[in-house]
């Protein structure tokens, strides 16, 4: 699956324009986490999903596993922080005591931050008047990873469940009063839940006095087969009192795809398992015949390295045991009505005036090549009591998308409601056979039509595209805002249209790049309408007849982000900033508009928004802000999650590389450090590669020096306990620029952008130079391991998670690189550092989950890399996580992750005493020597660079926390 970003630690540069604001939902969430950036983060869940559940991320804590050694837990030092660090003998005594095969913990220091209390997510109800905390649990014991799973079409089943697997879960929801002041009442708790109830698909009514959530028993109430799956449960909001929805106990959610919906204020739509269903189909001794795959009509059919596909006839049986559902109208006042038959449906959605349903399915033939994303897919229209009303597509499978970026499927596609009209459809459909690389003009026209038309009734054309569709912003007939991009150019335009008027002719509003963040404007905030869509907010002044939006911006600039909010002329262009971020301590940004509630216009003078707040010392709070006094009233107020690191220095800092692109890097000093006095520091640079088109946009600044420094589960910012200066998310740029395609210079720009962050912090006299260690997840390992064998001189050792080695096993493309292994032979070969193990002498460890699928990153990538090092004499260690997929989360993995890593980098980076200055001095004399090693071969073939696919961080993936999603 492809993605449009790049990803550095905290930092995310969008390479394709940041998706068009789509309408908010009823609830607005906020996603409080110490995972992925370690950041507080606000999600807001799209337009189409506005009656849909909150997703979550909360973790069960581990119960019963002890410490390496007890006695081993309080060696001198190993547990300070302030102090100064453990000395080399105390480490090697304290890991020489550990057992190799069993799992082990890191010291306190490491520990205690990790097994931090995690902060609830909160969810505002649609009218803003009560917001819920939702409870949840830290890390899961590796049990419940354990636990069997299908993996069929592209996904990952629990089978008990019936849902995608390896599902977190809330435990516990609270409900409160938002006050008048900005206070919030005492805390209703939601009551009459069994014990042990896991909670899942949070979700609002729309006029927000009922909640809806699934509940599944815990392990220990799991003796029968039917209490590990989902029952639908609600709960009034105002007594918090809950109970199940169908007084039928045999009525059970179906989660693999969809769960359910509000269809209006007390009835839903769920998904549920059909009663006629038997028991799971078996997989026969001996198969009927062989495996058998053909292309006798010599199709060009060309695919990146997806996984869990399907295999086998048995697999389709199975998948389609256990993705058919039943649709169930059920209603608060326990009536219950089955409409439709049963099928694979993956989507449905009420029209806004509550008398449609949009309903998708997917169904056979499947394939064995590609995910269940592209099997056949039929979009229907129903009336909201289940009668078909019409078809509007009914798509092939399609396996020939090609793989270059911006392709797509042929056909009807981005199928939704008008968010401002009762009933009206729009979609999207290519001219160009969806295939990129075919010149046409228009390449995509969008398309409009009733949900039930008048015989002979043709969709209207709203606007065609020259670029690829990228979304709509709806406000009335006379303002909507169009959306497209592409990427080959990094171009993103926006267009004002007015969809009730032939005569007006579309205008360009916006027309940059979308590397260029110095240019963002912003995205025009979204108000709800009665309907519980959203909308365009429009906004009145006083004596003033103009149409102005709000445009929620980032603030990119050479200072870092400085957030905005701009009273925006739409018709003149003009622009008045009616708020904006702290710049000198704090960081602040505008989450939601809060003043909603009515319909029509809002006024100035009236408006209210709900915005966060943090500095590098002080944990993200949340805010309502009041015009036109702008008073402030903090509604949040929660403790910092480590305070053992609340003291910790932090700086935004920036370079040059020797070729004159500016860099930029966070770096990260201990509490209490003073080189001065203390001297340098062993230092880790943790980072991820990023592509560019152009010089100017890579040395742009992103991110912002007072943002709270957010640590993860297994971030490199653990090891600031552990007296190290740590080196986040240096910039390291690879820079296509016109037609040149930037990965036949990856090496180079890698190494280049790496000897001058190294030379940087040396020259701050924060990093002693011969204990400097590298490290990164995902394709930030795919660079540790290139690092170490083309940039010797510069890191003692290296630590590569969850990486992908050798880019021949993904040869129809990988990351950002469209070309195939044969059109690029030479930039595939001398990209991977499994062709360069025999020149890697630094020590690296490498880390992988058993159960990798994300697209590229195979933990055969970590096995075949490993036995090539092992063949050369490498200094390496390989640890394979049970259960884990690309990321890690159970608590066992984990911590036995930091530990290794803790032991690694106490072992050959600590004590390391080899004259790195040296060797870089020499390369500096001799800056041949390195390239003339580690050339292969020059460049060679076309096609179209960047873009990124599932071989990301997720650890590292920050969403800035006014995305609309």
């Amino acid at each position: 699956m492809m993605r449009f970003h790049k990803i550095y630690h905290r930092l995310s540069v969008s390479l394709l324009p940041s998706p068009p604001p789509p309408a908010l939902p009823a609830a607005l969430e906020i996603n409080l986490r110490q995972f992925a950036s370690g950041h507080l983060r606000t999600q807001l869940l799209s337009s189409a999903r506005r009656r849909r559940s909150i997703m979550s991320s909360p973790r069960s804590r581990l119960r019963n596993l002890a410490p390496v050694n007890s006695a081993a837990e309080d060696v001198g030092g190993l547990s300070t922080v302030a102090g100064t660090a453990a000395s080399s003998t105390d480490v090697a005594d304290y890991y020489e005591e550990a057992t190799e095969g069993k799992y082990q913990i890191p010291p306190p220091a490491i520990r205690d931050i990790v097994d931090a209390p995690p902060l609830p997510a909160l969810s505002f109800s649609p009218q803003r008047d009560k917001i819920l905390f939702l409870k949840r649990r830290a890390l899961p014991p590796l049990s419940e990873l354990a636990k069997q799973e299908e993996k069929l079409a592209g996904m990952r089943i629990d089978g008990k469940c019936n849902s995608r697997s390896r599902m977190s879960f809330y435990t516990g929801i609270g409900i409160h009063q938002l006050m008048p002041d900005g206070s919030l009442g005492p805390e209703r708790e939601v009551c009459g839940l069994p014990e042990g109830a896991k909670i899942n698909f949070v979700t609002w009514s729309l006029d927000g006095r009922h909640l809806c959530f699934s509940i599944r028993l815990g392990e220990e109430e799991e003796e029968d087969n039917n209490s590990s799956k989902l029952t639908v449960w609600v709960a009034n909001v105002e007594t918090g009192l809950a109970r199940p929805l169908f007084q039928s106990p045999d009525i059970y959610l179906n989660a693999v795809f969809d769960n359910f919906v509000w269809v209006d204020d007390s009835t839903l739509l769920v998904c549920t398992i059909p009663k006629s269903r038997g028991a799971p189909p078996k997989k026969p001794l001996v198969p009927s015949g062989p495996k058998i795959q053909s292309n006798e009509t010599k199709d060009i059919i060309q695919v990146r390295t997806f996984q869990d596909l399907l295999k086998d006839e048995y697999d389709e049986d199975l998948f389609d045991y256990y993705a058919t559902s039943q649709l169930v109208l059920a209603s608060l006042d326990g009536t219950v009505k089955e409409i439709g038959t049963p099928a694979v449906y993956t989507s449905m959605d009420p029209s806004p005036d509550e008398k449609y349903l949009m309903i998708s399915s997917i169904h056979r033939p499947y394939s064995y090549i590609v995910p269940c994303g592209r099997f056949p897919k039929k979009v229907e229209v129903w009336t909201i009591d289940g009668k078909f009303v019409r078809e509007l597509c009914d798509l092939p499978l399609a396996e020939d998308i090609p793989i270059a970026f911006n392709s797509v499927r042929k056909g009807m596609r981005s199928i939704n409601w008008r968010s401002d009209k009762p009933a009206t459809i729009y979609w999207a459909e290519t001219q160009d056979g969806g295939d990129a690389k075919v010149e046409v003009s228009p390449r995509d026209i969008i398309y409009s039509q009733p949900a039930d038309p008048v015989e002979g009734e043709e969709p209207e054309i709203l606007h065609k595209l020259d670029f690829r569709y990228g979304g709509i912003s709806w406000c009335d007939d006379s303002l909507a805002l169009v959306y497209e991009s592409w990427y080959k150019t990094r171009r993103i335009r926006t267009w004002v249209v007015s969809p009730g008027s032939k005569d007006a002719t579309p205008r360009i509003l916006f027309d940059r790049s979308s590397e260029d963040v110095y240019s963002d404007p912003g995205s025009p905030m979204l108000r709800r309408t009665s309907a519980g869509t959203y909308v365009i907010a429009r906004i009145k002044k006083q004596n003033d007849e103009g149409t102005y939006l709000l445009l929620n911006g980032s603030g990119a600039t050479p200072e870092g982000n400085i957030p905005f909010l701009d009273l925006f002329d739409i018709n003149t262009g003009s622009k008045e900033r009616i708020w904006q971020s702290d710049k000198e301590k704090y960081f602040e940004t505008v989450v939601a508009l809060m003043s909603d509630d009515n319909e029509g216009d809002l006024h100035l003078d009236q408006l209210k928004v709900l915005t966060s707040k943090e500095s590098k010392t002080e944990n993200t709070q949340y805010y309502i802000q009041k015009w036109p006094e702008k008073k402030a009233f903090q509604i949040t107020a929660f403790p910092h999650p480590y305070p053992q690191l609340a003291s910790l220095q932090k700086e935004m800092i920036r370079y040059q590389r020797k070729d004159g692109v500016q860099l930029t890097a966070t770096l990260y000093l201990p509490p209490g450090y003073d080189p001065s006095k203390d001297g340098p520091l062993p230092c880790l640079v943790w980072s991820y590669p990023g592509e560019f088109k152009s010089k100017e946009a890579a040395g742009q600044v992103r991110g912002s020096p007072n943002e709270f420094p957010g640590i993860g589960s297994t971030s490199a910012l653990l090891w600031l306990a552990r007296r190290f200066a740590i080196l986040s998310g240096p910039t390291i740029p690879i820079i296509g620029e016109g037609d040149v395609e930037a990965n036949d210079s990856y090496v180079e720009q890698l190494v280049a952008s790496a000897e001058a962050a190294v030379e940087e912090v040396i020259r701050r006299g924060v990093a002693h130079p011969s204990k400097i260690a590298v490290g990164g997840h995902s394709y930030g390992a795919f660079m540790t391991a290139n690092l170490l064998a083309h940039a010797p001189h510069l890191f003692c050792c290296g630590i590569a998670r969850s990486g992908a080695y050798n880019r021949t096993l993904t040869p129809f493309g990988f990351q950002n690189e469209d070309r195939t292994l044969w059109e690029a032979t030479s930039t595939y070969v001398e990209m991977s550092p499994f062709m360069s193990a025999n020149k890697i002498k630094k020590p690296i460890l490498l880390v992988h989950g058993e159960e990798d699928n994300n697209s590229g990153t195979l933990t055969m990538q970590s096995d075949r890399f490993f036995n090539a090092l092992k063949g050369h004499g490498a200094l390496c260690r390989l640890v394979i996580l049970p259960f884990e997929s690309h990321g890690y989360s159970a608590r066992e993995s984990i911590m036995h992750v930091l530990w290794e890593t803790d032991r690694w980098l106490h072992k050959y980076c600590v004590p390391n005493t080899s004259d790195i200055n040296a060797e870089l001095d020499a390369c500096k004399d001799n800056p041949s020597q390195e390239t003339s090693e580690s050339k292969v071969a020059a460049g060679s073939g076309g096609g179209n660079p960047e873009q990124a696919d599932d071989e990301h961080d997720p650890d590292h993936h920050s969403v800035r926390r006014s995305s609309l999603w």
